[in-house]
Parts: structure tokens; sequence; C-alpha cells
């Protein structure tokens, strides 16, 4: 599980590690800095179409041997970044690069289909802070290493490392059977038949998405608000903030024990309720530092938080689905949190911090919303269907009610 959480955190790195590096790239290919940040929006839509191409494969394939041809890939990939001769090749590196990095989201899947039924939480949870310590080392790694050794040791050093754990998964991981006889494309397709059919998944999709377009709205102008009065902060010290997600990562596991335990839903509902609140306390911080740094902690915890109880409940659905579902759920994590950026560079733009924390603060408020009236009608659902709501529930038994 450890070693699994570790993978994980490593592949997802790959996407952030140019963000810190952007002028250097900038600077070594003499292109202007609007340009030097396409390499981000490259990065992204190689994740997206990993996560929309690849990630339901993970049903259809031997799960070790494509986790560990994808961390080849990604090897060769980082490589190719390392000894790019011109922007455009290390645009297409780092393309390739986002694409693979999606191995994060069959290993997790993969821990989940390996737990027994009572661990499932606790397994997922770690695997999943393993991948979000990643998202959030990653940057700091970057940067501190560029300035050691300038921005291509950084993608030598990545390709390395994932070489390295390609031999030592494809040396450890068990082989898995294939839970889908189909065809890729049809698999693919079946991707799209589970949003269809299953309630629940579109339900858990829709939470995920408000949650983390909330989540995207704080952090797209965070380095707007530290960098203009009254803090007026370096981009080292706005950097630091990042930090205050460990606080997400850690209560990452807990959130999985809660789900083990039976509380899934009361967990549910305590975490939304806190994103709520801490956008009261981040729209008191455009004034006050303390306030600011509790409502960032406190907004990490939740969203992260929601996060395990939706991502354990979805693939609880249907376990021998369960790449195809993930696929499905990520997607609209990062259809969510697309839709935050630009909200909130808009609301930035617009009238300042203020409104960015209104639009914020909006969309938490519908992400509790939805849960409520999700939670009223399951309900009413479970009475009809004769089912008394309890403990039971949290294995999943009547998944098309979940």
């Amino acid at each position: 599980m450890l070693l699994f959480s570790f993978a994980a955190g490593a592949g997802v790195a790959n996407v952030y590690y140019v963000q810190p590096l952007l002028s250097a790239i900038g600077s070594a290919f003499s292109v202007d800095p609007g340009t030097a940040g396409l390499l981000v929006t490259f990065s992204q839509l190689g994740y997206l179409a990993g996560l929309v191409l690849l990630v339901p494969a993970g049903d259809a394939v031997d799960s070790r041997r494509q986790i560990t041809t994808m961390l080849a890939a990604t090897a060769v990939a980082s490589a190719a970044a390392a000894a790019a001769p011109s922007f455009a090749m290390l645009a297409a590196a780092l393309a390739v690069v986002g694409a693979m990095s999606v191995v994060a989201q069959v290993i997790v899947p993969l821990s989940a289909s390996l737990a027994a039924e009572n661990e499932i939480g606790r397994v997922v949870g770690t695997v999943t802070s393993g991948a979000l310590t990643g998202v959030l080392a990653a940057r700091t790694a970057s940067g501190l290493i560029a300035e050691v050794a300038g921005w291509r040791s950084v993608y030598m050093l990545a390709a390395v490392l994932m070489l390295v754990l390609a031999v030592i998964l494809r040396r450890i991981l068990p082989r898995t059977s294939r839970t889908s006889t189909d065809s890729y494309g049809r698999v693919l397709l079946s991707t799209l038949q589970q949003i269809r059919r299953r309630r629940a998944l579109r339900r858990r999709m829709a939470l995920a998405a408000c949650a983390f377009a909330s989540f995207s709205v704080m952090w797209t102008s965070m380095a707007f608000l530290l960098s203009a009065e009254p803090y007026v902060f370096s981009e080292a010290t706005i950097g630091l903030f990042g930090l205050a997600g460990i606080a997400g990562a850690a209560v990452v596991p807990l959130s999985g024990n809660l789900v083990d335990g039976g509380s899934a839903r009361v967990a549910m509902t305590a975490f939304l309720v806190l994103l709520c609140v801490s956008w009261g306390l981040l729209a008191v911080g455009g004034q006050s530092l303390a306030a600011l740094i509790v409502g960032v902690i406190l907004l990490d915890l939740a969203v992260q938080g929601a996060h395990i109880v939706n991502q354990t409940t979805v693939y609880g659905l249907d376990r021998s689905a369960s790449s195809r579902l993930n696929a499905a759920y990520v997607v609209s994590i990062y259809t969510g949190m697309t839709t935050g950026s630009l909200l909130s560079a808009t609301a930035y733009q617009v009238d300042g911090w203020g409104l960015v924390c209104g639009v914020g603060g909006a969309l938490a408020m519908v992400s509790l919303i939805l849960w409520i009236a999700f939670e009223t009608t399951r309900r009413g659902d479970l009475r009809r269907a004769g089912i008394k709501p309890g403990p039971g529930e949290r294995r999943w038994s009547f998944p098309e009610i979940a």
C-alpha cells in the first residue's frame, strides 16, 4: 500500500514540475511568459486525454502491464523533455508526460480492487494521500533542483525515478485478470454507459465538480491577493502557502477510515459544511493573514475529505468496472477545476478578492444543497424499496441507491 502511495505521488508529480520552471524555460528558448505558460496547458491537455483514453482501459488489460508500460513511457517522454532542442519539442514531450501521468488514476482503482471490502476506504485514502503529497511536493522539489542544477535536470531525474519505479512494480505487482473482455473501443463506450446507468455515479460527479471548482477558485486568485496590498509577498513566500495543502493530504486517510466505519454520510455532510465555513474565513482573509491561513487549511481539508468519501463510494458501485468509474469521476473533477479557474480569474478582474470569495462560497453552497437534496431523495427511495437505512449501507449493498 505504501509503495502504491509513493508511485501514485511520483506519477502525478510529473504534471506539476513545469510550473515553477516557466521563467527559466522562457529564457532558455527566448519566448515570452505568455508563450511559456502554454507548457502548462499542453501538460493539462495531455492529462485530460489520458483520463479519457487510458484510464478506462484498466478494466480490459493486465494492470501490472499497463502501469509499468505507462511509467516506462513517462521516463522516455521526460528524458525527451530534458533533451528538447526547441520549445515545440518540449511542449510535445510534456503533452506525452501529462497523458502518461494518469498512471496514478490506474494505481488507485487497482489498490481498491485488491483491498478487502471493509478496508477499501483506508486503502484508497492512503494511496490518494500519496498522490496529493506528490502534487504538493512537485513544485517545491522542481524549483529547488532547478536552482541548483538547471531546469533540464528536473526532467532527467524524473525519467530515472519513473524507470526505477517501472522495474520495481514489474517485479512486485501481482498479475490481474481482466474484468472486461470487451474491445478497447467498447470499453471506452461503456464508460459513458456507466454514467448513464448509475445515478449514484452522476451524483458523486456533480458533487466533486462543484467542490473542486470552489477549490480552484481559491487557488487561482490566491497569488493575486498575496502579491498585492496589504500583503505584497514575494513569489517564494507565496509558494509556501501551498504547504497548507498538507492538512488536506493528512486528513485523507482519516476520511477513508470514516467510510470503512460506516460514517461516510455524516463525514460528507461535515466536510461540505466546513467548505462553506472556510469561505467566510477566506473573505476576512483579505485583510487578516491569520484568517486567510486558517481558511486555506479548512478548505483543503474539506475538499480532500469529501473527495475520498466520493471516490470510495464510486469504487464500491461496481468493483469490476473501477477503472471506468474512476475515469468518469476524475473527468468531472478536472472539468470543475477548469471552470473554477475561469470564474476566479474573471471575478478577480471585475471586483477583486471579495467577488472571488462570493463565487467560491456560492459553489460551496451549491455542493451542500445538492448533497442535502440527494440524501433526501435517496432516503425516500430506500423507504419505498422497503430498505431501512443503517450501518449496512457502508458495504454498498444497494449500489443503485447509494
